[in-house]
This record gives C-alpha cells, structure tokens and sequence, in this order.
C-alpha cells in the first residue's frame, strides 16, 4: 500500500516543522510551502491526499488556496489552520470548501483526528444513493442526492431545512454514511424533547457527585458521537443558555462534563434541522445568531413531497413493500385511480404522511388492490362499511358489553379504550373459530391481510 502524501503550507519555520513532525509520525510523507505561489508549483509537480495551510500567508489568502485546490485538484480535501478563536475565518474558509480546520495553537491530538479523517474520504464518483428511503428520479432528488454526494466529504456544520415528515433525518444519515465518519456512531437528538434542568448533563456529560442523584460518572452525547456524527433535530428548541455551551463545544471541539476541571477533546460532525423558520428564530431573539451562522455553514434544502409528485408511485411501491414485510403480509398492489388520488392531494405531512396512509390502506384494501375508497384522505368520504363486521355473516352472538374496555373518562384514554374494543373483538372471533384465522377475518368482516396486520399491530402474534 503506498504511504499517504500531505502537503503544508504556512509562512512560520516552527509552524512546518511541528506539522512535519507530527504527520511523519503517523506514516505520512510530507512537502511544504511557505507560500501560495510555492504551493501552486508543488501542486503541479506532485500528487497529494491531503493539504494543511494557514489562512495568513505572504502572498495571497489561504482561501484563495482553498478555492484553487478544489477547482483543479477536486479530490485533495484541504484543512485551514486558523488563529485562536477567529471563527470568523473558519466559517469563510468552510463555506469556500475547506474539508476542515484547526486553530492555533494546533491541538495534536485533533490534528491528528483530523488527518484520520481526511485521508478516509471515499473518492468522489463513489455511488451515494445507498439509503434506499432518498428514492426520487425527479430532477429535484437527483439534484439533493448530488448534493449529498458532494458534502458528505467536508465536515463543515449542515443545516438541513425542510418541511415536518420531509425526510430530514434520512437525509443527515445518508450524509453520515457517504463521509469519511461511516463506521463511527450517528446519533440522533431531538432537542426539545430533553428537559432544560438535564441539558448539559445529557450534552456534554457528569462526574459522579457533581450533583444530586450523579451516583456514577456519565458519558455525553458528544462523547457517544465522538468519531462520528452528531444531528441536532429540532435544533431551534435548545433554551439560550444552553446555546451558548453549545457553540463553545462546537467551536473549541472539545466539552468539559458538569463537575469537572478537565476539557475532553472530541472529533463530531454537527448535523441539525429544525421545521421551524430558524433566521426567524434569531430575530425574535430566540436563537443566537452567533451559534445560527456556526451551524448553518451550509444549508441544504429538502424538498417537499408535493414538489416531487412524479416520484409517488415509486414511493408508494417502495413503502408498501417495507409496510407489509413489517407485518409479515404480502403487498397489496394499488390502483392507477388511486395513485391519481395520492398525486392530487398535498400532503402537508409529507412523506410521513404519505407511509400512515399506506399503513392504513393496506389494513381495509380487498382483493389486494388499494382502491381510492381505502386511502380515507382528508376530504374523502370514509366508506360505512370499513373495518365493520360483514352484514351477510354477523358474529354469532355480539356481546352485551366488551370485556376489559371502560369508557374513557378523558380524551387521552381513547386510543386505549379502542384498542381493548378491538383486542376483545378479534380474541372472541378466533375463540369462536378456533384459532382459524382465515375464519376469525370472514367473522370479523375484513380481510386476512387485516387481521394479521392488527394481530401484529396489537403484539397478539
């Protein structure tokens, strides 16, 4: 296997010596440059996988060096060094296509990560449709999947903006599993569904002790993604406070745990999203602007499921299939009637929606056809007789009250209350037909398909 090449760039003797010594240590051939023209000629004359330079050279910008490499050597990532707390620059140069950056003074152990990382990159033709729920051949999906395929490669911060039920976690995933952080963890967050007083804790971690019922000591969510991806669902939810200790942990790359003295250096990609207006959010004053512009180096917009109508039955094959083999039922196939249904409507819930429709089709469809009638879309009329016992074959004797099923007292007893109506009623059909259950759906009224779907739905399988 031939060694790995790296190219330096800066203008400071100490600076290049320092970098030359640590990437040799890790088996790294190295050439440096003092400046941009030396640089340009090096570049010329040999083949790298990797360039390291700083923003403030004799000759030019660092970025300009940045913009150069990735128009004539696309497939050479290049990391920025930067001054201490100078976000500013970072930004610049991650927006200008720096895969990454480090500040002064160079953290060793990042810089190494860092490098790892780099030098993991899959090449760029690689095929980055592997995430088979990003289905789509209009021009619009080609173009997010294209997307993808271009910055899973850096690790700049991505703000994925979308509609409710669009696919945004999907999206962050496929950016995870096409990036050089495909074999670390992804972890998922939803921000406001963590409480305020437990915050920081569930962040950046705690020491035993450090306060009331801290019996051990506790790994972070940073921690849990260190070496991979970090996605910030809802990510406009997180209180002001707690904002502010994140954009330091996403700066410094590095949290310190409640109660303790010590910084734990940590290598994490941050995703987030939110289906909330975020440049709203900063000024009504309830998002930090600073914090805005440090996530959203890059935004990437998912589409909704009404701009992309001409993928529907492509979805609905995709997800009809997925729904049955959970319930252990063959697909039922659906009409063009009802796709015509399902490309007029909007689908405010997007693809979200889009699947508990078909979730529910798939329990009242006969014959194995999705008809328009079984879709029960906002606006249609449901059909009398769905999921209701066949008049032609009643059940033998209806009980005079369902066993175990109290009236609700409340609204948010209702889905129970229900759900026993409904265990009551296919445990009476299969007592009476002895467990047959071709013969317990005849009784019932609806179909085989249905009956396992609830038998599956209702953990009685």
């Amino acid at each position: 296997m031939a060694k790995k090449s790296a190219l330096i760039v800066d203008d400071e003797p100490d600076i290049r010596e320092l970098l030359e010594i640590t990437l040799g240590r890790m088996g790294i051939d190295t050439l440096s440059a003092p400046d941009i023209g030396t640089a340009r000629n090096l570049l010329e004359s040999h083949s790298f996988d990797f360039c390291l330079t700083d923003m403030n050279l004799p000759d030019g910008n660092g970025i300009d060096l940045v913009q150069h490499i990735n128009t004539n050597y696309p497939s050479t990532p290049v990391a920025m060094i930067t001054a201490h707390g100078n976000m500013e620059s970072a930004v610049e140069a991650l927006k200008a296509g720096a895969f990454d950056f480090v500040s002064k003074p160079v953290n060793l152990q990042l810089l190494r990560n860092l490098v790892d990382t780099a030098l993991n990159l899959q090449p760029l033709d690689i095929k980055t449709d592997t995430d088979t729920d990003l289905l789509g051949n209009t021009p619009i999906m080609q173009a997010l999947r294209k997307q993808i395929a271009k910055l899973a490669r850096s690790q700049a911060p991505i703000y994925i903006k979308g509609e409710s039920g669009s696919g945004k976690e999907l999206v962050a995933r496929s950016l995870h599993d096409n990036g050089p952080h495909v074999d670390g963890p992804f972890i998922p967050v939803n921000c406001g569904a963590i409480p305020g007083e437990l915050m920081e804790s569930e962040f950046f971690g705690h020491t035993k002790g450090s306060f009331t019922g801290a019996v051990t000591d506790k790994e972070g969510l940073f921690q849990a993604a260190n070496g991979g991806t970090l996605f910030l669902d809802e990510v406009a939810d997180l209180p002001v406070a707690m904002q502010v200790k994140l954009l330091r942990g996403i700066q410094e790359k590095a949290i310190r745990p409640v109660g303790s003295q010590q910084e734990i250096p940590v290598d994490v990609r941050i995703l987030s999203a939110t289906h909330k207006d975020l440049s709203a959010e900063v000024e009504t004053g309830n998002f930090r602007q600073d914090l805005y512009y440090r996530i959203n180096v890059i935004e990437l917009i998912v589409p909704s499921l009404r701009e992309r109508k001409d993928d529907m039955p492509l979805l609905a094959e995709h997800l009809l299939n997925r729904i049955a083999a959970d319930y252990g039922v063959d697909a039922p196939n659906i009409s063009t009637a009802a796709l015509d249904v399902l490309k007029d409507y909007d689908f405010p819930g997007n693809v979200r929606e889009l699947q508990n429709v078909l979730e529910r089709a798939i329990t009242l469809c006969e014959n194995d056809v999705i008809t328009q009638d079984d879709l029960q879309l906002q606006g249609q009329t449901i059909p009398a007789t769905v999921d209701a016992p066949s008049m032609d074959e009643p059940l033998e004797e209806a009980p005079e009250q369902t066993t175990g099923a109290a009236l609700p007292e409340n609204e948010e007893s209702l889905d129970s209350y229900l759900e026993n109506v409904e265990r009551s009623a296919i445990v009476d059909a299969l007592e009476k037909t002895r467990w047959n259950k071709t013969a317990a759906a005849k009784l019932l009224g609806i179909t085989f398909r249905a009956l396992r779907y609830k038998l599956k739905k209702l953990d009685m399988e």
